[in-house]
């Protein structure tokens, strides 16, 4: 059976706790913060044969991630976006197509707001 196929995987809600932020108090207290991670890639001929070796290894995603996020400091939700979908890229060949959501819960801002997100997509060129 040989066709064009895309699916994708998504790991939701990944949490961690980390110091970035441009105010000194947000480096100071620190916060939680929540990834979802959609991976697009061809995993048909692992759903085929059942076969773990043909699709990308999740726990190594999740690992990738925590480790960006815990070896350094970022001020921007924008840049640990961007810097954790293009180590992915790197790191997983397998993968066509990364979007990270990073998330932050009551940012500071004057007023009320759930959180602030931000979103970074990239592909294999």
């Amino acid at each position: 059976m040989s066709h064009n196929s895309r699916s994708c995987i998504r790991l939701v809600n990944m949490v961690f706790y980390a110091r970035h932020g441009v105010l000194r108090e947000e480096q100071a207290l620190g916060a939680k913060y929540e990834v979802d991670a959609t991976l697009r890639l061809d995993f048909s001929a692992a759903a085929q044969n059942d076969d773990i070796a043909k699709t990308v290894d999740y726990g190594g995603v999740y690992q990738k991630i925590r480790e960006l996020f815990t070896q350094k400091k970022y001020n921007l939700l924008e840049t640990l976006a961007f810097d954790i979908a293009g180590n992915l890229l790197r790191d997983f060949p397998v993968l066509d197509e990364v979007s990270i959501r990073v998330r932050k819960h009551n940012p500071p801002i004057n007023g009320i707001c759930d959180f602030a997100e931000a979103e970074y997509q990239a592909e294999r060129s």
